[in-house]
Parts: C-alpha cells; structure tokens; sequence
C-alpha cells in the first residue's frame, strides 16, 4: 500500500501544470511595453496581435525566448523581446498566463 501511495504522489507531481517560476506582480509592470499592442489586460483590440491573457506560462516562456535569441524572427517582436533577461521572461509569462 505504501508504495502504491508513493508512486500516486510521484503521479500527481508529474501530471501538474507547470506554473511560472516568475513574480506575476513584477511582470505586471513590466507588461506596460507589451500593453500598446497586446491591451492592457493581454486581449489585443487588433487582430494582428495575439492574445496573451491566459496562455500557458512555458508557452510565453519559449516564444519570448525564441524572439530574444534569434530562433524566432519577427521585425516586431525581436527587438523588443532582446533586452529581457530570463528572470523578466519568466515574471511576464507569470504575469500573462495568471490572467
């Protein structure tokens, strides 16, 4: 019975969704960029401009990542995803998924 327990723990952890490692509070402000096309509260008024309210956090995570290093190519997008460090990665990815 006590391994059958332990491997339903070992199960439950696995299956879990992933949440950001980031600060929600801090990605909030520093969405304030991303506000001018994505909205205020991650809903873009254009449909050029993706949604970003309620994506999976490692979703965010790697599109954000892939601007920054180049693995991705957007004229838009790029730019302004090179400055952020993993750390601002991951509170936006807090930030956006939590909404």
């Amino acid at each position: 019975m006590k391994k059958l327990m332990t491997a339903a723990a070992a199960l439950a952890l696995l299956s879990a969704p992933a949440f950001a490692a980031g600060d929600a509070e801090a990605g909030k402000a520093k969405s304030a960029v991303c506000a001018a096309c994505h909205g205020a509260e991650g809903i873009s008024a254009m449909d050029i401009y993706p949604n970003l309210a309620s994506q999976k956090a490692a979703y965010l995570v790697t599109q954000l990542q892939h601007f920054r290093d180049g693995e991705r190519s957007n004229p838009i997008m790029a730019p302004m995803a090179k400055p952020l460090s993993d750390q601002d990665i991951e509170d936006l990815a807090a930030y956006y998924s939590g909404l």
